[in-house]
């Protein structure tokens, strides 16, 4: 019964450890792709906000008095 529910003495299943590493490994490339695009997002934002910001004093009207 023990055997049934623990699965087979041998030892972990090779395909099951094969299949873990690759999931870790494509975890760990997708956490490394989410940091380089939010640093990417962040560099974006800041030019984008210093673009907006010269663009919008050169636009503006004078104000009246």
């Amino acid at each position: 019964m023990a055997k049934a529910l623990l699965g087979h003495v041998g030892g972990p299943d090779p395909r099951m450890v094969a299949e873990m590493r690759r999931l870790q490994r494509r975890v760990r490339d997708l956490e490394a792709e989410l940091v380089r695009l939010q640093e990417e997002n962040d560099a974006l934002a800041t030019a984008a906000d210093g673009d907006i910001v010269s663009l919008g004093m050169k636009d503006r009207e004078p104000a009246l008095t």
